[in-house]
């Protein structure tokens, strides 16, 4: 039996003490990452949800982007969800100005495609790859992927559009897990981070 892996959290902005806490429920070792110094100290990393044009400034602001991209060129184990996707999309369909990704995942997305603020909702959502039944997605401004290349497995839809993906070593959801106590998807995701270890 290896240690268990470190799991970063970008810590940027946005929901990262219920990552941590979900990620330690999962069996990871976790801490926040703000600077290039603590994501070199990582075996895989949460992006999390919050605001992507937000996250795009200020991971320029903190000398993170590039960092950021080379990790995850070099197939470190990443997991998005809601902005987090966003921020893993190698293309946006309606940035803002000056808004940039990660990218790592061959996907086109739309943000806020399921609606505004006080048009979130929570639903059952079948998960490939995780057992026991659905999961909760709670959505939030939630994005969608609007299409994928051929190396994306898609994992799960809701209402006719692409909700969670896939693409080696990176998997992006554009519901939030971190929120419902069912910590099924960051075990899933602890599990990439022990392969590629």
């Amino acid at each position: 039996m290896g240690r268990e892996p470190m799991i970063g959290v970008l810590a940027l902005q946005g929901d990262v003490r219920e990552h941590l806490t979900a990620l330690a429920a999962a069996g990871a070792a976790a801490g926040p990452v703000r600077r290039p110094e603590e994501l070199a100290g990582v075996d895989g990393l949460v992006i999390p949800g919050g605001e992507s044009t937000t996250m795009s400034k200020l991971a320029h602001l903190f000398g993170m982007m590039e960092p950021l991209r080379e990790r995850v060129r070099a197939g470190m184990p990443v997991y998005g969800t809601c902005a987090g996707l966003i921020m893993l999309a190698d293309k946006i369909l309606d940035p803002r100005s000056d808004q940039e990704t990660i990218g790592g995942i061959d996907m086109i997305v739309r943000r806020n495609a399921f609606g505004r603020q006080n048009e979130s909702f929570e639903a059952a959502v079948e998960l490939t790859g995780v057992d026991g039944g659905p999961v909760e997605g709670v959505f939030i401004r939630a994005p969608w992927v609007e299409s994928t290349g051929a190396d994306v497995r898609i994992l799960a839809q809701h209402g006719g559009h692409v909700v969670a993906v896939r693409q080696g070593n990176a998997l992006a959801t554009s519901f939030h897990p971190e929120l419902t106590g069912d910590h099924r998807v960051h075990r899933l995701f602890t599990e990439m981070v022990r392969d590629a270890g």
